[in-house]
């Protein structure tokens, strides 16, 4: 008997969760996603829905670039960033079915020159480790390698300079997100295959799907007719900038692509590596495709979320997490003036693409979850509002503490101090890592120059005793930063430690990690 109650109230309760889930039309995408690009002053947005293997929405909305207020379609070329993580997870996959390495094969065993901070780490280092973000390092340790410019950074060396990163927990223990080591798993690519990361993801995966406008890098790009710029807020107002990526880093977010070609990539997702007529075909086998999204690395999950969210954790190119009781696998990506998002529920046959040529994250977020909601059976919140919320309090909290730094240095450049402060900082500092930057005097104004990263150049400003503050010249970064001096017996300056000042400041920005000590 109870068995009997026990098997009818699943019934019930299946019968109720197909009742309450009304799926989102595209009428009311359109009238949402247009409220998103007001709200959150996005120029354009493409959004693309995948359900039981067929694209059944795919539209572009507002504008690819506020300069030729060209429209966003389907078509619409964006770069996806971090989405491109599992797409060199899936080629690591593809050599593992074929016998060329293992997913806990030694980094040692195919790059000799592979070193990092600790020689048992070093050692013990794994492909597996190189994907699954818990090395050790910090967060975004050593971007400033490849971020925001680094035309004097090669992979190498990047791989060479991984070895001074000093780690902030111990190996495995801790989820900390790195992009430096997907390149370091782009070269694994090459060695085990005898092509470039680029080559092997157009060849072996791009070209199979049918990702006919993709490629794996902008400048690799056949056709760039229908493509965004990157836009970002400067001095308060969203302007287009420059497109801003290392080809170096292409292994870890250099992917540019369209919704058409991406729910290509996420059906054959979804059904476990096959693709093509009847599923005919497999990029990677089945094993592999559970391994990609079997949790790897713990991310801790508290308080109050979403979707009743008991466990989240990292596989292999992809977040995992439960929601409403099914399994997601999502990720997002972020480049300079573009956010993406790609989310998927498996049981239910669901993808959703969201990609934005503006920074702001809080978008793809509401478009999203309120996607997401009306599969779910999630009623009664309005995700536009809460994110709404959450931006607006962000911003806030970010005005109010960049506002107060600003109004101390206008304060400290009326007093004597300014003047002996400068004369002690004067000269050139240098890091292990992230090589020179000189400190000098031009044209009456005190000037931070980064040799490696051009962009890296600003003005310092006098803030309190031993620190300053570098106002960058580009505008669109957000990220001022407060420069420490370490002072000898003598009040000459000897060393330099930094911070970034705003909340809000992307945290590829590791000024935290740099160790100057003065060269001259």
């Amino acid at each position: 008997m109870k068995k009997t109650a026990l098997f009818f109230a699943l019934i019930l309760v299946l019968q109720v969760s197909k009742t309450t889930a009304q799926p989102i039309t595209s009428l009311q995408i359109d009238t949402l996603v247009e409220k998103v690009l007001k709200i959150f002053d996005v120029p354009g947005i493409a959004v693309g829905i995948i359900k039981d293997d067929k694209l059944i929405h795919a539209k572009g909305y507002g504008v690819r670039s506020l300069l030729n207020k060209k429209p966003v379609d389907e078509n619409t070329l964006f770069g996806v960033a971090s989405n491109s993580k599992a797409f060199t997870a899936a080629a690591l996959a593809i050599l593992i079915d074929e016998g060329k390495l293992t997913w806990d094969s030694k980094v040692t065993d195919f790059i000799p020159n592979f070193k990092l901070y600790n020689p048992y780490v070093t050692e013990e280092f794994t492909v597996r480790d190189l994907l699954t973000h818990r090395s050790g390092m910090g967060l975004g340790a050593g971007d400033l390698m490849m971020f925001p410019d680094s035309n004097n950074f090669t992979r190498q060396d990047i791989i060479h300079n991984l070895r001074y990163l000093k780690p902030v927990s111990s190996f495995r223990t801790k989820y900390d997100y790195d992009n430096n080591l997907y390149i370091v798993a782009g070269e694994v690519i090459a060695k085990a295959s005898g092509m470039s990361w680029e080559d092997f993801i157009e060849k072996r995966i791009m070209q199979p799907l049918g990702m006919t406008k993709s490629a794996a890098s902008i400048v690799r790009l056949k056709d760039r007719s229908n493509i965004i710029n990157a836009h970002a807020p400067v001095e308060g107002k969203v302007e287009a900038i420059r497109m801003d990526w290392s080809e170096t880093a292409n292994a870890a977010g250099g992917i540019y692509s369209n919704v058409t070609d991406l729910s290509k990539w996420l059906i054959m997702q979804m059904n476990g590596g096959k693709y093509g007529e009847n599923l005919s075909k497999r990029l990677f086998s089945e094993d592999m495709h559970e391994e990609m999204w079997s949790p790897q690395t713990i991310i801790n999950v508290r308080g109050k979320n979403p979707y009743n969210t008991h466990f989240a954790s990292y596989g292999l190119g992809w977040f995992l997490s439960d929601v409403k009781g099914y399994k997601q696998c999502t990720h997002t990506g972020g480049l300079a003036g573009i956010v993406t998002q790609i989310t998927l529920i498996p049981e239910l046959k669901l993808g959703i693409i969201v990609l934005t040529n503006q920074q702001q994250g809080a978008a793809f977020t509401a478009i999203t979850n309120t996607i997401k909601d009306s599969y779910l059976g999630v009623t009664g919140i309005d995700r536009l509002k809460q994110m709404q919320d959450r931006y607006e309090k962000g911003i806030a909290e970010a005005k109010k503490i960049t506002n107060e730094v600003w109004t101390n240095i206008e304060a400290a450049q009326k007093t004597a101090l300014v003047k002996l402060s400068v004369d002690s900082i004067l000269g050139t500092y240098t890091d292990a890592w992230f090589g020179d930057v000189t400190i000098a005097q031009k044209n009456g104004k005190t000037r931070f120059d980064s040799k490696r990263s051009p962009r890296l150049t600003g003005e310092l400003f006098f803030y309190k005793a031993n620190t300053f503050v570098v106002k960058w010249d580009d505008r669109s970064m957000d990220a001022d930063a407060f420069v420490e001096f370490t002072l000898d017996r003598e009040g000459r300056a000897e060393s330099i430690k930094m911070n970034a000042i705003s909340p809000l400041t992307d945290f590829s920005f590791d000024f935290q990690d740099l160790d100057f000590k003065r060269k001259k």
